[in-house]
Parts: structure tokens; sequence; C-alpha cells
């Protein structure tokens, strides 16, 4: 939703056309969608990727079945190449539009052995989680918005903040997200609730924002020129 406000009008027309009328925001889930069905289990690793900490994505051992940043540059790569079919830039579009949005999400560049901190379990208010899940969607849930309200609620980014974020590339993003590692893991005796919530919610409102723009810079670049 957020990626839409930004795309210039080439770009908003070509999209409609291959999408066939679905918005940016709509086609966002298709990726965990097909989770249940076998015969995508093949970008199960795309969702993520683990840089431990005091390392780069470039230092790291790469997983053979792929990644979130491999995959990203991946897709891009092949969108901008102009040889897919309409059904193939299709599916590369759900991938980019989530994994663009994953990617921001601190815990999709893990840096532990702990699946992104799916393992580590903690309270979020009365209910057994985990830290993964209070950074996916529970600390967004309990502002009890729309994901369009959450969206306009949001800062405008200054022109600044446009141009340095349309100019950064997906290893930068990996990178950012790695930087919040310490916010991430203060989780104290693990019973997490309004406190926690009131020191990090303006990290995911900052990582949504530049998610949104950053999707349609990139989009912009390949269907809007």
């Amino acid at each position: 939703w957020i990626a839409e406000k930004y795309l210039n009008k080439k770009a908003k027309a070509a999209l409609r056309k291959l999408m066939k009328g679905q918005s940016l925001a709509m086609a966002s889930t298709w990726m965990d969608e097909v989770r249940s069905d076998s015969a995508f289990d093949y970008m199960e690793d795309w969702h993520w990727v683990t840089i431990p900490f005091g390392q780069d994505y470039d230092q790291t051992q790469k997983n053979p079945k792929g990644d979130i940043v491999a995959t990203l540059e991946r897709v891009i790569a092949e969108l901008k190449s102009k040889k897919l079919s309409p059904e193939q830039q299709l599916q590369h579009i759900r991938i980019l539009i989530h994994l663009a949005g994953d990617i921001h999400q601190p815990l999709h560049v893990g840096g532990k052995n702990d699946r992104g901190g799916n393992d580590v379990k903690v309270n979020w208010f009365r209910s057994d989680s985990n830290l993964h899940r209070v950074w996916d969607s529970e600390m967004i849930d309990d502002t009890k918005l729309s994901y369009t309200e959450l969206a306009q609620s949001l800062d405008i980014p200054t022109e600044l903040q446009l141009k340095k974020w349309r100019s950064s590339s997906v290893r930068d993003w990996a990178k950012e997200s790695q930087s919040y590692e310490r916010n991430v893991y203060d989780t104290g005796n693990g019973k997490l609730g309004y406190l926690y919530s009131y020191k990090n919610f303006h990290i995911v409102r900052y990582r949504l924002l530049q998610a949104g723009v950053r999707l349609a810079g990139v989009l912009n670049d390949i269907y809007g020129k």
C-alpha cells in the first residue's frame, strides 16, 4: 500500500495490466499462501538469511537452496532483463513484493542459530509466543489498525530520505536489519508487552516505510522508464 503511493504513472499502468488489477498489498501475501502447496517447497529458504553477528553477507557461507538476499537480487535482475513472460513476471513481482517486506523485518536477517527468533520463546502479554512472531505480527496487530490505517499514520519521508533509500542496495537493506540486533534481543525475562513495544515499535514503523519506498523505487526502475 505504501509502495503504490510512490509508483510513477507508467509503472502503475504496467503493473495494473500484469497483475490484472490486483493491488500490490493483496499480492504481498502470495509467498506465505503457497507454503501450504508442496509444489512451492523450493521457496521455503528464500524468506530469510543468517548472517552471523560481526559479518556481512559477502563473508557468509551461502545456502545452496537460496536465501532472501540472493533471491531478491536474482528476481530484480531477471525482471530488468525484459526476457520473462507475463506469467513469469507476475510470479517474480509477487516474490519481490513479499521479500522486500521480509528483509526489512530484522529477524528475517538472523544472526544466531535460533531460526530468526522462532526458537526464542517469550510471552506476549499473557500468551505464549516467540520473538519472530512478535516482530512479524504481534506488535502490529496490537495497534488494532488496518494496514491502510497504519500506513497512513507513518511519517512522510523527506526528499533526502527518499533519495538515500532509493539509492541503497538489497545488501544495504540486510545490513540495516542486522543493526537492530541489540534492540530485538533485549527481552529481559521474556515477558514482553507494552514496554517492549514502546521501545521498538518506532523501528517497525520506520522499516515499513523504508520497505514501501524502496519497493516502489525498484518497480519504477523496471516498469516506469
